[in-house]
């Protein structure tokens, strides 16, 4: 079976099922980049998931995708590419834990859709990418590599040695190419960022806590970006904010998810694969240490932060009932999350409600509506802060 990934959202293939002794790579005889008729298709077939990026650039006119990271070795642009809109191709190594692939263009195309797709049995992806033409004003206005929403002016010391207030890194789900769930013209990812932003000025003005945002605008920021972010602000928590589309027009209120025991397996294997030693664990460089060490270390703070994660989804779904925000009939729950992934930190990812369902939607679409959850989320932060700081002296050192 094949399931559709919301790129911020990965989850855990298997570990079984996938070899993360190697980087993904491109199967050449099942992937392609040419025309379809009506602009250009990108169709890669990966050796396993990988956070990637897309966007165009001008001078010459061209779309770049970013992952991270890819090996290319072994493939040359013949192997992919059939000469047309595309009239040039080229793959390689960015910078360390990037690649990058570039296909140069003869007319302005825009990015219509980008998706990825992994088979449940394999782990095996594919990337599909479609542009349609697009007119040459359109195109210039739009291209630009997009940067990492700016972090505070912080060092990098571990959270426990700082001072001053907590960090709360607020990170609104999706962004850029990845609307996330819609209904009409109303997109998850601008319904998130605008709550996003709400949240963190009500959590700035508490003059208790500090925030910090992941993204700050309509752009694709990869999950590990993500918590790079956070953890470069020194963030001490952190609140992913999403609202999902059902089936159902029913189903509606917020509910807290927190990583389960399985994916908390899962979860230390996988980063430890795929992420950078020095960034798994805030304040500890783990360069240069094999994957068992670094997955004990991240099993011994999960200790710490996954009850202090349940209690944060306590504390929200309170502060929620409290500030009178609509909750769901069941409003505690876990999963296998990929942004829930942080061994260093507590997390919770928040549905702050269903775009399926009509209040939810009209409650998520004005500041009136968000306000009792921008005020519940606030309140939550400030009383789990309290109650952790009290439980700080009976931890064991």
């Amino acid at each position: 079976m094949i399931r559709t990934l919301a790129l911020c959202l990965l989850l855990a293939a298997p570990a079984a099922a996938q070899d993360f002794s190697a980087l993904a790579r491109i199967d050449p005889a099942a992937s392609r980049i040419a025309d379809d008729g009506q602009g250009l298709r990108v169709d890669l077939a990966l050796s396993q998931t990988v956070p990637y990026r897309v966007f165009t650039l001008t001078d010459p006119m061209r779309v770049i995708v970013d992952f991270r990271e890819v090996d290319f070795s072994g493939l040359i642009p013949e192997d992919l590419w059939q000469y047309g809109t595309a009239t040039e191709v080229s793959f390689g190594p960015l910078r360390p834990g990037w690649s990058r692939l570039v296909v140069t263009l003869d007319a302005p195309l825009a990015v219509a859709q980008a998706g990825l797709t992994v088979d449940d049995q394999t782990g095996a992806a594919r990337l599909n990418l479609r542009l349609t033409p697009t007119d040459a004003d359109s195109f210039a206005a739009s291209a630009g590599a997009p940067d990492a929403p700016a972090a505070p002016d912080v060092s990098l010391d571990a959270p426990a040695q700082r001072r001053g207030p907590l960090v709360v890194a607020i990170d609104p789900g999706h962004g850029g190419v990845d609307p996330g769930a819609t209904r009409g013209d109303i997109h998850e990812a601008d319904l998130m960022l605008q709550l996003g932003i709400e949240v963190a000025e009500a959590i700035n003005r508490s003059g208790t806590l500090q925030a910090v945002l992941t993204r700050t605008a309509d752009e694709f920021v990869p999950l590990e970006e993500r918590m790079t972010i956070a953890r470069a602000a020194g963030a001490g928590v952190m609140v992913s904010l999403h609202a999902d589309a059902l089936d159902d027009t029913v189903t509606r209120g917020a509910s807290a998810y927190t990583l389960n025991a399985e994916g908390q397996d899962r979860a230390a294997q996988r980063m430890a694969e795929r992420h950078e030693r020095g960034d798994l664990l805030s304040g500890l460089d783990l360069t240069g240490q094999d994957d068992r060490v670094a997955t004990v270390l991240m099993d011994m703070a999960r200790a710490e932060t996954m009850p202090a994660s349940r209690r944060l989804a306590d504390a929200l779904v309170a502060g929620l009932r409290g500030s009178g925000a609509r909750i769901n009939s069941r409003p505690l729950r876990q999963g296998r999350l990929a942004v829930l992934n942080a061994a260093d930190f507590p997390s919770v990812l928040l549905e702050a409600g269903f775009l399926s369902n009509a209040a939810d939607r009209a409650a998520l679409s004005t500041p009136d509506g968000r306000a009792p959850i921008v005020a519940g989320i606030t309140a939550a932060l400030q009383d789990w802060a309290t109650a952790e700081a009290a439980r700080a002296p009976l931890k064991r050192q």
